[in-house]
């Protein structure tokens, strides 16, 4: 890392600021902490991170409001810290643009890998819609509109390669079904969208039903994952 990249802590709870603030720092990230929705706002103002930690149990103002209000002027990635049993919140704030969530209890080192994840994806972020996602097991040319899987190319129906273009082009973040059927009219209700799903992993997972890339986050949407971070 070129720089000592900023994390901003939000979280009510000390204990929990206390355990990953000393991890966090000594892998080389400065860390700041805001106790409440507002505080952290105030400090976009004042040093904008380059990556916000989330939590979503805040007594000041809803996840989903600091995640519209962060987004509406900073492009930064959000990864929410939630507890089972707030999916609706949960759900509201990915909307909003948050990235990523992890559930508590959690593993402080999962939080570190999904932190740079998402600070990786900001460094190799091309404008959308161009260029090629090259993996192991799949090519997804953007321009020209082509997969290849295994060498040899897949037939692909107009909708069903917008739909995962989109998907590929937010790799390794969380998007609700919400989010995917406003980005994509051709896809009209939440049965159509599985029903799409599952004729792409058909094309391009070796396993269909243990898929690698078009991943199921349980009740709220869908995952591209690209494996490269």
């Amino acid at each position: 890392m070129a720089y000592a990249a900023r994390v901003l802590i939000v979280n009510e709870g000390m204990s929990t600021q206390a355990g990953l603030a000393p991890l966090l720092l000594s892998h080389g990230f400065q860390v700041d902490r805001a106790a409440t929705g507002q505080a952290a706002l105030d400090a976009f103002e004042f040093a904008p991170p380059d990556v916000m930690v989330l939590d979503l149990g805040l007594s000041d103002m809803e996840g989903s409001e600091v995640c519209r209000r962060v987004r509406h002027r900073f492009a930064v990635p959000i990864i929410l810290l939630t507890t089972r049993g707030r999916d609706a919140e949960k759900i509201a704030a990915l909307d909003e643009g948050a990235q990523d969530y992890l559930t508590k209890p959690f593993s402080p080192e999962e939080l570190l890998a999904r932190i740079r994840s998402a600070m990786q994806h900001v460094v190799d972020s091309v404008e959308p819609g161009t260029g090629t996602l090259e993996l192991p097991d799949l090519t997804i040319d953007f321009d020209r509109h082509r997969v290849v899987r295994g060498g040899e190319e897949v037939r692909m129906e107009p909708h069903e390669f917008e739909l995962l273009a989109y998907l590929a082009r937010h790799a390794n973040r969380v998007l609700t079904y919400r989010a995917i059927l406003l980005a994509n009219p051709a896809v009209h209700t939440a049965s159509h969208l599985w029903e799409r799903i599952g004729r792409l992993r058909r094309k391009i997972e070796a396993d269909p039903f243990r898929p690698r890339h078009l991943v199921s986050e349980p009740w709220v949407g869908y995952r591209f994952v690209d494996g490269l971070h």
